[in-house]
């Protein structure tokens, strides 16, 4: 069996995709936080893996490991590209084409021998976080499969033409200029900074980072005004005057006393000096198409419904929750399925825990939140005169892979990753987990998902019955859905449903009493795990080792 170990900085989602593949194809892995040299070293020499392949890094990897063990970089970069920043420049730089790479680790940066490379097209207002979390994550899983045939066959690796390093990117090329850049341009700089670091601004007396742009074209963006006017609010985002229209600004991180805060929505962090800006509000639900900011969208095929929701990094407030389960009620009237699509990069990620730690009544607001979520399930749950279908189109964690498994049928896109679990964030979980969860995968399983709190692809989810579908092409649940809204057997499974939540009922209600009165403690005692590990995820405090339920080899040595 092949001994693979996964070297980074965070267990992100291209680590957390190559993690689980790895697994799917039988082989050993585990995995090593890049914390200092040191513990690199020891890492490697604790599992003596026999390739090591650094999934998501910033620092340079010792020459005491590249040297002793094949080791290869998974670069978002062409054949030849080298250098940090890499999706960055190609958005500035509005390239057409880009690629992933794999490389071998040699002492000068990024200039060790080409294994395997594939390029992709570039497609014109798409974030840096898309990027990474799509098209560059699944072709490294195309690329790690010919790097071990490859290394199986003996094949020799191209020799890398050692390219100049491209430019890093600061502020200065990432900033604004109101009075000249055209919306385009402005949406360009936010994209290619997007997830981090974000471009650097002030509004008003305040200094901030600014993510998720969308451009506005449904009338709001011809107010003579000057550029960099905030012209509108909505749900958390605030509209800004261009030169040639206006852009809406999702979020913002503050800086304060010269220390970066952490993401809120833009009104969060802007807070009174919004003062006498409207709230430009729309309709419950809207057309994907309509070139606005939206959250929630929804369009329907014959008597089939299907429902998005673009929550931005998939994480749900209180107030999310409630427009989204209002949302649901609406629509039972108007179809007989409903298709919960959540995000394109994201499904959903279950309660706002920066909402939650920015709030200064955390146990109260977090209490309120997590109330909110499972209203929204429950919602979902009793829907007797409808069928639901939930489409992972995205990763989903926690739980917002819950709100998708209330659904009577469930799909996930191939490649998918899910985290069925709570314990890294220090609760014992709710969201009728403890009904949903053992109804789909037995009571062993359900315990292992929640004990172990690791990540599991969409393969592994149909194997263990977590999911009853995987699908490539989202045209597959469009005629999925349509075609058992027109069959006898959509009837069938309406009957079965109803007689199904008559006689569990009961035991529903009993699982989420039992699932809130165990919570309760973790978010109204100040000293609770939930509240420091929230914080230091929120914060994205670097831990002092890695965690024992990814590192195999320091669980044996422990």
């Amino acid at each position: 069996m092949l001994k693979v170990l996964l070297l980074c900085n965070t267990f992100n989602t291209l680590t957390q995709k190559v993690f689980c593949y790895l697994k799917e194809e039988g082989y050993d892995v585990s995995v090593e936080y890049a914390i200092n040299e040191e513990i690199m070293i020891e890492g490697a020499n604790l599992f003596k893996p026999d390739i090591i392949l650094a999934t998501y890094l910033t620092k340079k990897i010792p020459k005491e490991i590249h040297t002793k063990y094949p080791t290869f970089i998974i670069h978002p970069g062409p054949f030849g590209d080298r250098g940090a920043y890499a999706l960055d420049n190609a958005i500035l730089n509005n390239l057409k084409e880009w690629g992933v790479s794999i490389l071998e680790a040699d002492e000068e940066f990024d200039a060790g021998s080409i294994w395997a490379y594939r390029n992709f097209s570039l497609s014109k207002n798409i974030t840096k976080g898309y990027l990474y979390r799509t098209v560059v994550s699944d072709l490294a899983i195309k690329l790690i499969d010919e790097l071990i045939e490859e290394i199986k066959h003996k094949q020799e690796p191209l020799a890398n033409p050692k390219k100049p390093l491209h430019p890093k990117v600061t502020q200065n090329v990432r900033a604004i200029e109101w009075n000249k850049d055209s919306t385009v341009t402005v949406i360009q700089k936010i994209n290619a900074s997007d997830n981090y670091p974000g471009v650097k601004d002030h509004f008003f007396d305040c200094e901030v980072y600014l993510f998720g742009a969308v451009k506005e074209q449904t009338g709001l963006e011809k107010k003579e005004v000057k550029p960099k006017e905030i012209l509108a609010k909505r749900d958390g985002a605030v509209l800004v005057k261009t030169i040639d229209g206006a852009v809406w600004i999702q979020q913002m991180t503050e800086i304060k006393n010269r220390v970066r805060q952490i993401k809120l929505p833009s009104t969060y962090v802007l807070k009174e000096r919004l003062k006498g800006i409207k709230e430009e509000r729309i309709s419950l639900y809207v057309d994907p198409d309509l070139p606005t900011f939206k959250e929630i969208t929804f369009y329907k095929k014959e008597n089939v419904g299907f429902l998005a929701f673009d929550f931005y990094n998939g994480a749900m407030s209180s107030q999310q929750c409630i427009r989204l389960k209002y949302a649901i009620e609406t629509l039972r009237e108007e179809v007989d399925i409903l298709v919960l699509m959540g995000g394109e990069q994201f499904f959903s990620n279950g309660i706002h825990l920066t909402i939650l730690e920015d709030s200064k009544k955390k146990g109260e607001d977090g209490w309120s939140n997590i109330n909110a979520m499972n209203n929204l399930i429950k919602t979902i749950l009793f829907s007797d005169d409808i069928l639901t279908i939930t489409a992972f189109r995205a990763n989903a964690g926690a739980g917002g892979v819950f709100l998708g498994l209330a659904c009577d049928i469930v799909f996930a896109k191939k490649g998918t990753v899910l985290n069925p679990h709570y314990k890294t964030i220090g609760l014992s979980g709710s969201e009728y987990h403890t009904y949903t969860l053992p109804k789909r995968v037995g009571k062993e399983i359900a315990q292992k998902l929640l004990d172990e709190a690791l990540p599991i692809n969409a393969k592994e989810a149909k194997n263990i019955g977590l999911i009853d579908m995987i699908y490539e092409d989202f045209a597959e649940i469009e005629s999925f859905a349509i075609n058992l809204a027109q069959d006898d057997k959509f009837y069938e499974l309406l009957d079965k449903k109803r007689d199904c939540l008559e006689k569990e009922e009961i035991l529903i209600n009993r699982c989420i009493e039992n699932e809130l009165e165990k919570m309760y403690p973790e978010f109204w005692n100040s000293k609770s795990l939930f509240h420091r590990l929230r914080h230091d995820f929120v914060y994205k405090i670097c831990p002092l080792q890695t965690p024992l339920r990814l590192a195999k080899h320091r669980r044996k040595n422990a």
